[in-house]
């Protein structure tokens, strides 16, 4: 984000920056007067080049050595480079105390050292002095509170600016950005939407707009505003790119490969579009032209974890397990300690009927990330086939306190009480889990057929269990 300075460097500048890169060369002679020479150091400093304007304001000094503008000049440098305390020094020992940007460098200084009682001083100080331009100066102030990530503060002073002016597009602009730091996302939309009132072909405001809308998953609003501005600027290259984002979570696939393609015509960054084009095909189950686009990502970067769990995933659901499981191991290697990769790793092992190493893929999986409650069932299951009842349970009542929506969940936990002997305890599981679905019973008859002399409660029901009679007190 810029700071907006009372000195403003403009394109015109850059023809004083060349020549006086020039007569540093000794391609040409001439004399830099203070304007001239202030419009260097800071079109270098906005660039981050400090010791090119380090070198430029030795010159000035030189040449005007007693100039305060230069001076103050000095005084930004050290702030830029977070000397904080020499900064202030400089701005201490200037004569021209009243010129704002000296007052504004001063404030800045007070907010960078946290001396946020010292900076509202100088504020109102400021605002004393000030009678005119209020917006602005609220705008340039909270510039200040931005660059320190500090937006409550910001945001107070955008909010005074706008009741001043309520058509500064550019305050607008970072009142929005703070009131999405603060996730009041109806403002901010709200103030976009007043951007657009004053400005409508503002690409920028409806891309923004576009993000929030994307940050809500409310994605066809979302898509409505991207189009917008690229209806204002076709050849947005990152806008398309969200575009595409929005089509693939829409499961707007074709269009989201049609746009993905025109992303990686418009920029360099083609390896990872070609991700995004092998996920879509993924989706929709299209794996050879997935894995095709995975191909094309991995011979461009090598070491592309995304790219190999692509195509190991797409070979899973193929059921080629072998060929899998040597690109999903390929992906580990580059990253140890992606829960997602040990994950597919087990999974392959299960296709490969070799469930130890299933069991021990799946649990160095939640030794790195534990809130994985499809993972834990999956390792109640193994435990449950290998007939290791209480780990089987540990792990269904781990899994269903994370999420007991998980399919078959209470039925796992009744089988596993069940196996154990715990006939009370798997009961009430039972029951919830016949409410949910018809397969329960002859399901749970497969898993436990020993309970057909158990819980069989006439001769007319042979096929299935008949859940008992009970109440909702029973239930809880």
């Amino acid at each position: 984000m810029n700071r907006k300075l009372s000195f403003s460097v403009d394109d015109e500048f850059i023809d004083i920056v060349k020549r006086y890169e020039q007569f540093l060369s000794g391609k040409a002679t001439g004399y830099f007067d203070v304007e001239e020479l202030e419009s260097i150091v800071e079109y270098y400093l906005r660039r981050g080049r400090t010791k090119d304007c380090t070198k430029a304001l030795e010159l000035g000094l030189q040449l005007h050595p007693n100039n305060n503008a230069l001076k103050t000049k000095r005084a930004k440098i050290y702030l830029f480079l977070g000397e904080n305390q020499k900064a202030s020094r400089i701005l201490d020992k200037l004569t021209e105390t009243s010129d704002y940007e000296v007052i504004l460098l001063k404030i800045e200084v007070q907010v960078k050292m946290d001396c946020y009682k010292e900076a509202e001083h100088l504020i109102n100080l400021l605002f004393l002095e000030e009678q005119e331009d209020i917006d602005n100066i609220c705008l340039d102030i909270a510039y200040i509170y931005l660059g320190h990530a500090n937006y409550d503060e910001a945001l107070q002073l955008l909010e005074k600016g706008d009741i001043q002016n309520k058509r500064n597009i550019e305050l607008l602009y970072e009142l929005a950005f703070c009131y999405e730091q603060a996730e009041n996302y109806e403002r901010a939309i709200e103030t976009y939407n007043r951007i657009l009132n004053i400005d409508s072909y503002s690409d920028e405001a409806w891309f923004n707009l576009g993000q929030i809308y994307f940050t809500l998953q409310e994605f066809p609003k979302a898509l409505d505003a991207y189009e917008f501005a690229l209806t204002i600027d076709e050849n947005d290259s990152l806008t398309v790119l969200q575009k595409a984002h929005v089509h693939f979570q829409l499961d707007q696939f074709e269009p989201a490969i049609e746009a993905y393609l025109e992303y990686k015509r418009m920029t360099s960054n083609v390896w990872q579009t070609e991700i995004f084009v092998g996920e879509c095909y993924e989706k929709m189950e299209r794996y050879e032209e997935s894995i095709a686009y995975y191909r094309l990502s991995l011979e461009a970067h090598p070491h592309n974890y995304d790219a190999l769990t692509g195509i190991g995933i797409c070979l899973l659901e193929q059921e080629f397990y072998v060929e899998s499981k040597t690109y999903i191991e390929r992906a580990i290697e580059l990253d140890p300690e992606a829960p997602d990769a040990w994950v597919y790793l087990a999974e392959a092992f299960i296709g490969l009927d070799d469930t130890e190493k299933a069991l021990d893929a799946y649990q160095r999986s939640i030794s790195f990330d534990f809130e994985q409650p499809d993972t834990l069932m999956a390792i109640a299951n193994i435990y449950l086939e290998k007939g290791e009842y209480d780990d089987a349970l540990f792990h269904y009542i781990q899994a269903f306190t994370m999420d007991d929506t998980l399919e078959f969940i209470n039925m796992f936990i009744a089988v596993a009480n069940f196996k154990k002997g715990n006939l009370f305890e798997a009961m009430p599981y039972l029951k919830l889990a016949m409410l949910e679905s018809d397969q329960t019973a002859s399901l749970f008859l497969e898993l436990c057929p020993e309970a057909i002399e158990t819980l069989f409660l006439d001769d007319v029901h042979q096929s299935k269990l008949l859940p008992p009679k009970f109440t909702d007190d029973d239930i809880l």
